[in-house]
């Protein structure tokens, strides 16, 4: 909950970078620090001779880059991230300078076709003699974080319930033997392109040889749906993830009993994990079903022009979060283990039992 009411956005991701750091020096066993793109990477001071783990989640959110301001009450600002035209003009902003002071405002427009960001025009509550605006950002205004019947409510899920979800990980995993190789990396700039994972991957900030195990919350459908487990994600809507490393996790994964899981492509967007395996990388995605996509409400309906568009606060279900913690350190803690049965084995076995037949 303290990590998904933090203001952050693609550039301007440095609240969560303080808080990852804050927590990083209260522990024991963890080091800390920073490839030269500003990703972080989190790895444990025990040795270990198995190949790296990573567990990997972005830094962003959708929000708003002040560019200049106006006079006293308006603000030129741009969109890094997507959301789509209708929930923008009369939407409810709250600016945020260096010292985290607050600013309310309302879109009075929208220019849709700058580049390379959306445009919009905020004009405040109260005039401001003059901010910050290399620094400053602006998001939606909503309510602070609230868990109702289940779900949490927050302004940015996707994707720093997946941040949360790393560290409340790699937190339990430092605890048990024999897992030393299994560390983060928290990338920066993923809602423009995914550009810090690109950079990672490109120039190598984590050894080649690691395992990649991508975190995301994605846009929930009916066969996907919010309450029924954490999600490995096999693939999105541009590829399909590594096979090997998405195959382990599902054998892992089948073998554990009374633990409510799901199996999803989750098409509604592009995963880090498409960049990693574009650049060699073996790397799968595991998920959480999120409600009100970049804070989109009614999506469908909206674009079917039979529901106004407002946005609203991310959902997520708090089982499904510990869930995937939970999964996290299974898949982490078994991924080098023997296992009984591997797909080639079973294919293998058909192949003996049925040849006859080919005959």
């Amino acid at each position: 909950m303290d990590i998904t009411a933090i203001p952050t956005a693609a550039g301007q991701e440095w609240r969560v970078v303080d808080w990852v750091e804050q927590w990083v020096n209260k522990q024991k066993g963890i080091e800390f620090r920073k490839d030269k793109f500003g990703n972080l990477i989190l790895t444990q001071t025990r040795k270990s001779s198995r190949k790296p783990i990573y567990i990997t989640a972005h830094l962003d959110h959708p929000a708003f880059v002040v560019r200049k301001q106006i006079d006293d009450q308006h603000l030129e600002m741009e969109f890094r991230g997507g959301v789509n035209d209708a929930y923008f003009v009369g939407a409810k902003v709250e600016v945020f300078d260096n010292e985290d002071n607050r600013y309310i405002g309302t879109i009075q427009s929208l220019d849709a076709k700058a580049k390379p960001f959306k445009r919009v025009v905020v004009q405040l509550n109260k005039g401001v003699a003059g901010i910050l605006i290399q620094d400053d950002i602006a998001r939606w205004r909503f309510p602070p974080p609230v868990v109702k019947n289940g779900l949490l409510h927050a302004p940015a899920c996707d994707d720093l319930a997946g941040v949360a979800a790393a560290v409340c990980a790699l937190d339990k995993i430092k605890k048990i033997p024999a897992l030393g190789n299994v560390g983060v990396l928290l990338t920066r700039a993923e809602e423009i392109g995914f550009v810090g994972a690109i950079a990672a991957a490109k120039h190598r900030s984590v050894p080649k040889t690691s395992r990649l195990l991508c975190l995301e919350t994605s846009r929930s459908f009916p066969e996907s749906p919010i309450g029924g487990g954490p999600i490995l994600r096999v693939g999105d809507k541009t590829s399909v993830f590594g096979p090997e490393l998405t195959n382990a996790a599902t054998e892992i994964m089948n073998a554990q009993k009374n633990f409510s899981w799901q199996r999803k492509l989750m098409p509604g967007g592009t995963c880090e994990s498409t960049a990693f395996c574009g650049y060699g990388f073996l790397s799968t995605c595991l998920c959480l079903a999120l409600g009100n996509y970049h804070n989109m409400k009614d999506i469908d309906g909206v674009l079917q022009k039979n529901k106004p568009a407002k946005v609203a606060p991310e959902v997520i279900s708090v089982n499904d979060f510990h869930g995937l913690v939970d999964m996290l350190k299974i898949v982490c803690r078994d991924l080098d283990k023997p296992r009984k049965t591997t797909l080639r084995k079973g294919l293998e076995t058909r192949l003996t039992m049925y040849r006859k037949i080919l005959s």
